[in-house]
């Protein structure tokens, strides 16, 4: 058996650990620069307030008894770790799906104990860490992620946070009946549409279609699903986390700019950024695509935006060249007179590193400069993660600069700053 545990509104669930005030009280977390909120306690979802609703569009009356936090990151990220050391108590086979959600196996263990099981890995976790989770049992990942989606909405199961589904029980068939196939884990909404053209729309109607026959249709990953909804384990992470074909960092800026440092150093860091992205999936690219506008929304100023494709000499990883090309790219779109709102980088042409073959255009290195190279960022990478993101940076920004993130909410990072420590007072 799998099990799926998914940490309760996790972003809130963190702030709540260490100030408890915020329990019982409508909580929301906003998105970078304060815009949207991207997570809601489940008081602030009675109230009606849908996911990615912008902060300056709440309704007065529920503003006044809502909590607004910024983003916290470095706290998420840290708590999300504690979390998973906890689960590694239980077995040794844990696979981090997202920042709030991990599969832990369970081969092996009598089915009759596995509820109790995932009681006492519930009250741990919430003991050692503070997050409510809630977990799912199943013999498969796709019906270990409806397990949990039960036990964290289904009134049977609410209460005790833990659902364990079997195959061919008259309680998954009912259910899997019920659950429209849009909701099955691996079935976006495009594809969701096209097997509604087929005459499928719930989840049972996927499970009992010809594996041969949707693999034809569709992709080997979709008919997995059709294996797994039959109990059958049939899909790996690999399956569901295929390397992106583009990376793409950008973001919004604190306060309008028409500073050209501001914007270099946006680029520079977004192309950092997106490096780093690059090595985690193992990829190189051949082309960097930088874009810049202004801020559609003010009528009352001049409006530009524009985007330029930078060829690299060489495929590569190596954020040195990747920020190189960027600023390139920035030079040919930067325009005086002009008050910028975003800038962002993408990478194109993304291709395996692995098995990469040399072209007969692009510029040859020698192996000296590219095993210095990877050292170089691999020693970057394990700093920056191991000690904190940022702790190694090309270039450095300048203090107060417009595109830095507005965090006006955001409360301390408690466990991984020494000056932002919880204090406890008698």
């Amino acid at each position: 058996m799998i099990a799926l545990v998914d940490c309760n509104n996790f972003y809130v669930s963190c702030e709540r650990v260490f100030n408890p005030a915020l329990e019982g009280h409508p909580v929301g977390v906003l998105s970078n620069n304060d815009g949207c909120i991207v997570a809601r306690s489940n008081e602030l979802k009675a109230l009606g307030v849908d996911m990615g609703t912008a902060m300056h569009l709440l309704p007065p009356a529920i503003r006044r008894q809502t909590v607004l936090l910024s983003s916290n990151y470095a706290l998420y990220g840290d708590m999300s770790r504690r979390v998973t050391e906890v689960l590694s108590e239980f077995s040794p086979h844990v696979e981090v799906y997202s920042i709030d959600e991990s599969f832990v196996g369970f081969q092996g263990f009598d089915p009759a104990t596995l509820d109790a099981r995932g009681q006492r890995l519930r009250q741990t976790v919430q003991q050692w860490t503070g997050i409510p989770v809630s977990v799912g049992f199943a013999p498969t990942r796709v019906l270990a992620k409806i397990a949990n989606h039960m036990a964290k909405k289904h009134p049977a199961y609410q209460q005790a946070g833990v659902c364990q589904l079997t195959a061919d029980s008259p309680t998954t068939h009912a259910l899997l009946k019920q659950l429209p196939v849009t909701e099955v884990w691996g079935v976006a909404r495009r594809t969701g549409e096209r097997l509604k053209v087929m005459g499928i729309e719930t989840a049972w109607q996927l499970r009992e279609a010809d594996p041969k026959h949707v693999r034809k249709r569709f992709s080997v990953v979709q008919e997995r699903l059709v294996w797994e909804l039959r109990g059958q384990p049939a899909i790996q992470l690999d399956d569901m986390s295929a390397p992106k074909q583009q990376i793409m960092v950008s973001r919004s800026f604190g306060r309008l700019t028409g500073n050209p440092h501001d914007l270099r150093e946006a680029i520079r860091h977004h192309a950092a950024r997106a490096g780093e992205k690059l090595r985690q999936q193992g990829g190189v690219t051949s082309a960097v695509m930088v874009f810049v506008r202004t801020n559609p929304f003010r009528s009352d100023l001049p409006q530009y935006r524009n985007r330029v494709v930078v060829t690299l000499d060489r495929p590569t990883d190596d954020s040195r060249d990747l920020i190189a090309a960027a600023v390139q790219g920035l030079r040919h779109l930067w325009r005086k007179g002009y008050r910028y709102h975003k800038a962002g980088v993408m990478l194109l042409d993304l291709a395996p590193k692995a098995n990469r073959q040399l072209t007969l255009t692009e510029t040859p290195q020698t192996a000296a400069e590219v095993k210095r190279s990877e050292r170089l960022m691999a020693t970057v990478d394990k700093l920056n993660r191991e000690l904190g993101k940022g702790t190694i940076q090309l270039g450095l920004p300048r203090q107060n600069n417009a595109w830095t993130l507005r965090s006006e909410r955001r409360t301390p990072r408690y466990t991984t700053r020494w000056n932002e420590l919880p204090q406890v007072k008698l």
